[in-house]
């Protein structure tokens, strides 16, 4: 089922992937099939979700989510949750496309490569609002072309030994880009990435 309710953002992305790495062919596998598992799983969730973002007269012929191919190099695993020491106050409000405000914290800071280039983002919790993920909404190079123009999401949750992984392939769309009833949080211009991220979903 689609977790998200009108007036609230997407938090229904799986997190039990297999991370792929460059020398093991049989993991890079495995791990393509559970992207296309867990895609396939998405586009019928569009099509049959009573919660589907779709109005019900799209669902029939609805063919499907379109994306960038998988890639392991998306894939960046063993960071460190860092704090955050930016100028910007730890609590704030985020703006959200409805106008809707969201008590918001500033969890801490991703840092990590992607493309050969030095990247950051900032991890954000919602206040008042039990989640074991933190929610990292970025803008990168293709948004407002080959993606949406208000960015996309990741959700991510610690792993067992307490480093964070960001997996690109799973970046989504706000339910907004579908259809406006939803109410999405707005990108923070702190997480805009200088490169194109062509991974995870896109227009």
């Amino acid at each position: 089922m689609m977790r998200a309710m009108p007036h609230d953002h997407d938090h229904d992305h799986a997190h039990d992937h297999h991370h792929a790495h460059d020398g093991d062919e049989s993991l890079r596998d495995a791990y393509a099939a559970a992207v296309a598992a867990y895609r396939a799983d998405k586009d019928e969730a569009f099509r049959h979700d009573p919660q589907s973002p779709l109005a019900p007269g799209d669902r029939e012929g609805f063919e499907g989510l379109r994306y960038f191919p998988a890639d392991p190099a998306m894939v960046i695993d063993g960071l460190e949750l860092l704090p955050y020491e930016g100028d910007a106050p730890e609590l704030f409000d985020m703006q959200t496309t409805t106008g809707v405000i969201r008590p918001a914290m500033r969890a801490g800071v991703l840092r990590f490569e992607l493309s050969g280039t030095p990247c950051e983002l900032v991890a954000y919790d919602f206040v008042g609002v039990p989640s074991e993920t933190l929610f990292l909404p970025f803008l990168d190079a293709t948004s407002g072309a080959d993606t949406y123009g208000a960015g996309r999401y990741l959700d991510v949750a610690p792993e067992p030994d307490g480093t964070w992984t960001l997996d690109f392939n799973l970046a989504y769309h706000p339910l907004c880009a579908y259809d406006a009833r939803w109410s999405c949080p707005l990108t923070p211009a702190e997480n805009r990435l200088p490169i194109r991220v062509e991974a995870g979903e896109r227009l």
